[in-house]
């Protein structure tokens, strides 16, 4: 792989790869498409949900030197029994390349109490420990959805689980809660928003270089310059060099570093 990738880069050295992207959204001409593009050499394709991961894994066979699958449910929805989805991915374990997205409800949770509905946490924290003693018995990385303070909470739940790769997606959180993530060699990943977030650009200025990937979170759509824009993996050239000048590094350099780090992510 390693040498393969040094060949490529030899070629083009625009290379990009997206650590996070819901590319089961995406229509069939979107994805054949970005499939095409020489300077995209990856993708890690998340899942909402049963039908969601039964299409990611789709994708994977129809693109498998592009698409890596991973399958879970999404917590911002409703909490349902995963032991059909969990079966099925058991079954397709050899394929299926991480577990996720999973984790906590920060949003769904906000507007429940916003709107002074009830609120019951129990089964989420319910629903998280499954999935993440799914991903411990299968040894699959992780990918996590973590708002906050939930990534508090969560990283007291992958205390439960022995987890040898970890990846919260979009990060948001405290400086102390961030200090602990690096110690734990956690990976974190940014979005396009990089370019117009000051959060982001925070954390992305001083969290350990070999523990960084670039995601579009795709079809999700970016403010700032990309307003209005549909939401592409190759956003993530212009985010690279925003986090490079950023960091004060070089952008060929930081992103070797980055293609490598979600490699050694995906495994």
């Amino acid at each position: 792989m390693v040498d393969r990738l040094k060949m490529q880069m030899e070629r083009n050295p625009i290379m990009l790869f997206d650590a996070h992207i819901h590319l089961e959204k995406y229509t069939d001409d979107e994805i054949a498409d970005m499939c095409a593009d020489p300077a995209l050499i990856g993708m890690i394709a998340v899942s909402m949900d049963f039908a969601s991961s039964q299409r990611t894994l789709e994708l994977k066979r129809r693109y498998p030197d592009k698409v890596y699958a991973a399958c879970g449910f999404h917590p911002e929805q409703p909490p349902q029994a995963p032991d059909e989805l969990i079966a099925w991915i058991e079954t397709h374990q050899r394929e299926i390349d991480a577990i996720g997205e999973i984790g906590l409800p920060y949003y769904l949770r906000r507007k429940r109490i916003a709107e002074g509905s009830e609120w019951e946490e129990a089964p989420y924290l319910e629903l998280l420990d499954q999935w993440l003693q799914l991903a411990s018995r299968l040894q699959k990385p992780v990918i996590l959805h973590g708002v906050s303070e939930d990534v508090r909470t969560i990283l007291a739940h992958l205390d439960r689980h022995p987890l040898s790769r970890v990846h919260f997606h979009w990060l948001k959180t405290d400086s102390a809660t961030l200090r602990q993530l690096a110690e734990r060699e956690i990976y974190v990943s940014f979005t396009p928003d990089l370019l117009y977030k000051e959060e982001t650009r925070k954390i992305a200025a001083t969290y350990p270089r070999h523990l960084i990937m670039l995601e579009t979170d795709g079809p999700w759509p970016h403010e700032g310059p990309w307003r209005g824009q549909r939401t592409h993996p190759l956003m993530i050239e212009r985010t690279l060099r925003e986090l490079a000048k950023l960091r004060g590094e070089e952008a060929s350099s930081l992103r070797q570093q980055i293609i490598d780090n979600t490699w050694r992510f995906i495994g």
